[in-house]
């Protein structure tokens, strides 16, 4: 008993963050598409770190910063902004804190299925 409200203690002063799995990402588009595809971006709360215009000024290239779990579904967005002329690749690069309107989202939702689990 005295280990767990050690533990809790702690946590309590510690104050934790939820973390995510932050991806570098990096698009090739023709240069016509780039508001589009910025603007797209945007919406999933990327953080726009280069871009590089080609040495003829045809295409484009944009590394960005973006949470992972808004990048799904990303690849369908992109061939539908660019006419199928966009490509995109992804890995891993960091982890980061949520934003603190997601954190409080996470732990309601934690809540409620301890409460449901319990009442079951």
């Amino acid at each position: 008993i005295c280990m767990a409200n050690a533990i809790r203690d702690t946590m309590k002063k510690a104050q934790p963050n939820v973390l995510e799995p932050i991806m570098l990402v990096e698009i090739e588009i023709p240069a016509e598409f780039q508001g589009a595809v910025t603007a797209s971006l945007s919406r999933r709360m990327g953080m726009i770190q280069n871009s590089d215009m080609n040495e003829d000024g045809s295409g484009l290239k944009v590394e960005v910063e973006v949470p992972l779990a808004n990048m799904f579904g990303y690849s369908t967005e992109l061939r539908s902004l660019t006419q199928g002329k966009g490509e995109f690749s992804m890995e891993y690069h960091r982890h980061s804190p949520v934003t603190r309107n997601v954190q409080d989202e996470l732990m309601e939702k934690y809540r409620a299925e301890k409460l449901e689990d319990a009442a079951a």
